[in-house]
């Protein structure tokens, strides 16, 4: 039996309509389990914190839990392989930062690409970082710990939350700038690396500026300069480094990333939520709390962000012949 022309028309479209629909009808019905937002460091820090704070805001908004799970190792890579390879159903979802651009580069032989095997979702927040040094250093500005430098090569020992890590490239980044060489020492975390500051093992940390400020306030360590383009609220005296190596900039980011293909309608439901909580009076006073400033935005926006962190950080990996440890 042959269908009218106009009937055969509308079934089609009809037909071609249907998957659309049921995207659609997915996304509104999203999550309709438990959802795992995987940390890939242990409990505890910047991008945990994090975590917990953005993943408390989706519960309450989605109607399911959201469950932080840290899978620490291999500077974040063990906790992205795990997002890149679960279902992309939007149930399991990766908390990004800075690493995640760093070990683009850093590791010769992943088995995955960051950019291309996850989607942006949406940027969370910004943490600026701080140039701290001990008092006995006798350098109070960046341009005097720069000519310090200088004159004292290899002699200025410049401590890090670990190789790869956001201070440790803030680091790196203002050692290729300024044209110095202060000599890395990792740590295993800003909080041991903060105690030989304090005790005068390192001279210099780029460090965020949670659980930091205080003992600058209190005078047990020194503040130049903060990282970011912009000055810092939390440290609103503070000039940036900036204004003295024009173009410098280094910040801690965390934002959200789901396995490639997850569907957009949910990648838009997620980045809805995640803005409308940095529009939140309540929640934007608890980012604060960790120094962290709105990093608003679409899928595309974060993308973009990435791949220019990515591109920027490869650069600075490359341009000291940095290895992983």
């Amino acid at each position: 039996m042959r269908l009218p022309r106009r009937q055969f028309l509308h079934l089609a479209a009809a037909a071609a309509a249907l998957p659309a629909v049921s995207r659609l009808a997915w996304a509104q019905t999203y999550p309709t389990r438990p959802v795992h937002v995987i940390v890939g460091f242990a409990a505890g820090g910047g991008v945990d914190i994090t975590a917990r704070l953005i993943g408390q805001w989706l519960s309450e908004r989605l109607g399911q839990s959201f469950i932080t799970e840290n899978r620490p190792g291999a500077g974040g890579n063990i906790g992205t392989e795990a997002v890149v390879n679960a279902a992309p159903d939007g149930h399991t979802l990766l908390l990004a930062t800075v690493p995640n651009a760093v070990n683009a580069t850093l590791y010769e032989k992943l088995n995955f690409n960051f950019i291309r095997d996850i989607a942006p979702v949406a940027g969370i927040i910004r943490v600026p970082q701080v140039i701290l040094v001990n008092p006995s250093l006798p350098a109070k500005t960046v341009p005097e710990l720069i000519s310090y430098a200088k004159a004292n090569p290899g002699k200025v020992n410049m401590a890090s939350a670990g190789n790869g890590s956001a201070p440790h490239m803030a680091g790196e980044l203002f050692n290729v700038t300024a044209g110095v060489n202060m000599v890395h020492v990792p740590y295993r975390g800003q909080g041991p690396a903060l105690t030989d500051l304090l005790g005068g093992q390192v001279q210099v940390l780029f460090a965020t500026t949670p659980g930091t400020t205080e003992y600058v306030r209190t005078g047990k360590l020194r503040a130049l300069a903060v990282t970011t383009a912009a000055r810092a609220e939390v440290l609103p005296d503070l000039p940036v480094v900036a204004d003295f190596l024009p173009g410098y900039e280094a910040s801690q980011w965390y934002g959200v990333g789901a396995p490639k293909n997850t569907p957009a309608e949910i990648v838009e439901r997620l980045n809805k939520e995640i803005n409308a909580a940095l529009a939140d009076p309540k929640m934007k006073a608890r980012f604060a709390d960790i120094g962290g400033e709105p990093l608003a935005g679409s899928p595309a926006e974060f993308g973009k962000l990435i791949a220019a962190e990515t591109e920027k950080w490869g650069k600075v990996v490359r341009a000291v012949n940095l290895k992983p440890e």
